[in-house]
Order: C-alpha cells, then structure tokens, then sequence
C-alpha cells in the first residue's frame, strides 16, 4: 500500500507561511498531478512528501507509516528533477544501477533490475553508451530508470519534461503515461502545464497561493470548475469569463464560456470582430472583439473559412455556460 496522505500540513519559511493548512490523500496507484502557476506551493508540496524540507506543522504519512521526520532514505520514495544529473563519464548502464552498487545489492538482483527498467524504457540497446550520446528524452528515460531500480513505494516528479522541445514533450507524456500502467505504482508529478496534467492525471490537485482550489478528474475539472481560478487554468484555450451583466445577468458576478461552446449563428446572439485568426488544422481559433463584453476566444471547425476583421455573430448556449458568485466560486446553474 503507498497511499500518501498529508494531514493539515502548514509550511513557513520564517514569517511567510507558503502552505496554509493543507491535508490532502493521494490514493494507492494513482498518477496525481500537482498543478498551478509559478509560486502556487506545489514544488514546496513535493518537497516536504519526499523529505527534503520538514513542515512546520501536520503529519506525513506513506502507507501506514508516519514519515513526518524521517529522512528522504527511509521514505520508500525516488525523485525525478528537471535536470537529469546523469553521470557524463558512466555508461547509461551504470547511471542507472549505480544507487544499487552503492547499498552492496548482489549483483544477480542488481542485473535483474537493471535489465528489467532498461526493457520498460527501451533503453536495451543504449546501456553501454554514454549520456552525451542520447537526446533529451532518452536521457531523461535513464533519470527514470535510475528511479525505477530502486523500487520505490511513491515515484515523485517535479516538472521532468520542462527542458524538452514540444515534440519531445509529447512523446514523454505517452512514455510516463505507459510507464504508470506498466509498474502500476503512486506517482506524484508537479507541473505548470496544465496540458500535462490533463493529459497525464487520473487525479488532479490545482493549487493557488498554497492553497487547494480543487481536486478531480481532469473531465471533473474541465467540466465543473470549482473557481475562477480553475476554470481559467484548466482547458486550452482557456474558459472566456465575462461580467453577467454583460450579458445581460447582473445576478452573476461571471460568467464563463468555454471557446468550444461559442457557436456561429444566423442571427441573434453576440455581434463580434474578428481579431487574429490561427489556422490549426483540425480546428480554427478566432479571437474576436464584442462591444460592451470584450474580447473572446472562439474555437471553431478546422474548414471554416475567416478572415480577421469579418462580422459574425456569435451564439452562448446557457445550458452551457458556467456562473461564478462575486467571490470567484462555482454557483448553482441560475435559470433565465
């Protein structure tokens, strides 16, 4: 069992308190993704869970031990940073097993589970080479590696994919994603990128100034947003939020729309301007400019033909929009 499980946790670093009173449970088996903008507390989080930094108050338990003091040694987890720090004079087989040859493991089991995280990673073919022959992602295959040898109880992930090109990015998250299902333990996995956190989640944990703003599914909180601040995280483009009154509900401090739920109308709805256009491929992105509400963002068919500074008038579903009270959080649907 590696369920994590945080329980009122507090972090300050002398008179600024960067987690107010946090609990939290990563279930057994789960990929959670810890998400939110720069300063949010997240990597704080993932810090004090693998031991490098002690809360101030609260209690941390792994499974069915308290690890609140322990060292990160004892605690059954391994770290994946942003920076492989790979070895440049050892062989990739070496970087990976060299944490073994350290704790004395026999040999045997040390090639066992060298061979076995070099076939999940397809790495087989690269273990006598040096990291200065890899490209970014088979490197960072062989920081994973290094952690899987160990294995650990809770794999913990702080923003791994940042330094890879987009393509690279991409490739990654299907490989981390495949490697969740293959060893099927707890990961814990920090990112500003809410895209990788949508794409690579089962649970996601959005955090604003320390604090929990909402915990779900990534469907959970695309579809219902606990907050402003969600909705506008979560969803790429992201959520249009208008002021009610705007559209004519004074009642609702916001309303949001998500671009996909703008749809082009014959007549009636909003009259807007078409700003810029981005042709996608499979899907054009308008941005548009309504008088009295604002500029929008507006994701249409890939084959729809427009050209910035047109006129088209543009339709908002209410069954469809999301409302939002004068203090940012989700209220109940308000009828017409």
């Amino acid at each position: 069992m590696a369920e994590v499980r945080l329980e009122n946790v507090t972090k300050s670093f002398g008179h600024v308190t960067v987690i107010p009173d946090l609990s939290l449970i990563v279930p057994d088996k789960s990929f959670t993704v810890l998400v939110g903008p720069s300063g949010c507390g997240k990597s704080t989080l993932l810090r004090l869970i693998a031991g490098l930094e002690q809360p101030t108050h609260g209690t941390i338990r792994i499974g069915d031990a308290d690890v609140t003091r322990d060292e990160p040694s004892k605690r059954g987890i391994s770290m994946v940073f942003q920076s492989y720090a790979l070895y440049p004079h050892m062989s990739v087989a070496r970087n990976i097993d060299f944490g073994l040859r350290l704790t004395k493991m026999p040999a045997e089991e040390r090639e066992a589970r060298l061979a076995e995280a070099a076939r999940v990673l397809a790495l087989e073919e690269y273990l006598d080479r040096k990291p200065s022959e890899l490209s970014g992602g088979q490197r960072q295959r062989v920081a994973i590696g290094r952690s899987i040898v160990r294995n650990p109880k809770v794999f913990l992930f702080d923003e791994p994919l940042s330094n890879l090109d987009a393509a690279l990015r991409t490739q990654m998250r299907v490989e981390l994603a495949e490697l969740h299902q293959s060893i099927d333990s707890t990961m814990i996995y920090v990112t500003h990128d809410q895209v990788e956190a949508m794409t690579l989640a089962d649970q996601i944990v959005v955090m604003n100034r320390g604090r929990i703003e909402q915990i779900g599914s990534p469907m959970d909180l695309y579809d219902t947003p606990a907050s402003v601040f969600v909705a506008a995280f979560i969803g790429s483009p992201k959520m249009n939020l208008v002021p009610g009154r705007a559209l004519g509900r004074p009642e609702i401090a916001t309303i949001g729309i998500r671009p996909e739920d703008l749809e082009v109308a014959e007549s009636g709805g909003l009259e807007a301007t078409t700003r810029v256009v981005e042709r996608l491929g499979s899907d054009t992105i308008a941005y548009v400019r309504v008088d009295e509400v604002g500029d929008l963002t507006v994701r249409l068919p890939g084959h729809m033909r427009l050209s910035g500074g047109e006129r088209l008038r543009l339709y908002a579903d209410p069954a469809r929009q999301h409302h939002f009270d004068a203090d940012g959080r989700r209220i109940e649907r308000v009828t017409a």
